[in-house]
């Protein structure tokens, strides 16, 4: 409609109902989410970064056959077969819309995409990495603060956001803190095209992760919800659990065992040559050593155990400090459309009362 708050760069560019994107969460981010999230009016994003070549092309297939709306796909550069990923995204590009991204694609790989018509929103902690992304061409920048889930940095949201907004002359989209209308009126106000969630979609009926999985998350307050570096050398937001606990008072001696073992784990699982693993490896290990990259290879397996296992007293579980406050799991449609109509409530009341403190003329 003309003149709705909610009709912004996001939706244009998009082609979503809402300028509300669902984030590509691995193992999360599955084929029935995005779909629901997509058909509840959303942006939903694919969370290929966990995928071999051919389950990212059998589950972009299911998120076709399940809606028509467009959808995005993350991944990275850096995992095995993400050549061959890229070359599944092009040839769906037609329903592909965006592809995310943390640490990846080069100005070359940027270039592919914008060609074929497919926008590169990439999602950063840090204002120099906003400004990088930009400098490579990117279509739009997710700005993620401390409080989100999983990797993180330390700025929060309400000092990185505006900073970002503030250098850079792409649409910025807000991350990290936000669940609910409130929150999109939020990130509007501050000169965003709109927010993305996380943890909130991971919540809701959709969602594949298991019901003992669930509930735990929905017993924890913000005070339980935690930072550590301890799963790959990085800063990582996640909910307590009896594992996390341990790997806190590991030794070093523990964690490269543990690393050891996923590795040959995930070598089994993804069918990944000793080359393709060691190259995985050696491109992990320029950016954060190789102890953490060790590390890195066992972080996968224990979050698997809780989001897809439904074993959360034996795995570790990502989630953003809003996960502390929220109660309950709807379907997607109803998260979204609640979130719009408070959304708009919020800013037809701050256009009320803007309009009743203007003098009359």
């Amino acid at each position: 409609m003309a003149g709705d708050p909610l009709r912004t760069v996001l939706t244009e560019r998009l082609g979503c109902e809402y300028p509300i994107i669902q984030t590509a969460m691995g193992w999360v981010a599955e084929p029935i989410l995005v779909a629901a999230s997509c058909e509840a009016g959303a942006f939903g994003f694919l969370g290929a970064a966990v995928m071999t070549p051919a389950e990212a092309a059998d589950k972009i297939a299911k998120v076709r056959a399940l809606t028509t709306k467009p959808f995005g796909v993350n991944f990275h550069m850096f995992q095995p077969g993400a050549s061959e990923i890229v070359d599944t995204i092009i040839a769906n590009r037609d329903q592909v819309r965006a592809v995310s991204f943390g640490r990846g694609p080069d100005a070359k790989m940027i270039g592919r995409f914008k060609t074929a018509g497919i926008l590169c929103v990439p999602t950063v902690g840090a204002l120099k990495h906003a400004r990088k992304m930009v400098e490579l061409g990117v279509d739009m920048v997710t700005v993620q603060g401390g409080e989100g889930g999983g990797h993180t940095g330390s700025t929060p949201t309400t000092v990185l956001l505006p900073q970002v907004l503030d250098a850079v002359d792409v649409p910025v989209i807000a991350c990290g803190g936000f669940s609910n209308g409130r929150g999109l009126a939020a990130a509007l106000a501050f000169g965003a095209v709109g927010m993305a969630m996380g943890t909130r979609f991971l919540l809701t009926a959709e969602s594949p992760v298991p019901d003992a999985t669930k509930a735990r998350y929905l017993t924890a307050g913000t005070d339980d919800i935690v930072l550590t570096t301890k799963l790959d050398g990085l800063p990582q937001r996640m909910v307590r659990t009896p594992l996390l606990d341990r790997i806190e008072r590991a030794g070093p001696l523990a964690m490269w065992l543990r690393a050891a073992q996923a590795g040959m784990a995930m070598k089994q699982r993804t069918g990944a040559t000793w080359g393709q693993m060691l190259s995985a490896a050696s491109e992990l290990s320029k950016q954060q050593g190789l102890a953490p990259a060790l590390m890195a290879a066992a972080a996968p397996h224990l979050i698997q155990r809780a989001v897809v296992e439904g074993r959360p007293d034996e795995g570790v579980m990502a989630s953003g400090v809003v996960g502390g406050a929220i109660t309950e799991i709807p379907t997607c449609r109803d998260l979204v459309e609640r979130i719009a109509r408070e959304a708009r409530q919020r800013l037809q009341s701050l256009s009320a009362t803007s309009d009743q403190a203007r003098p009359a003329a």
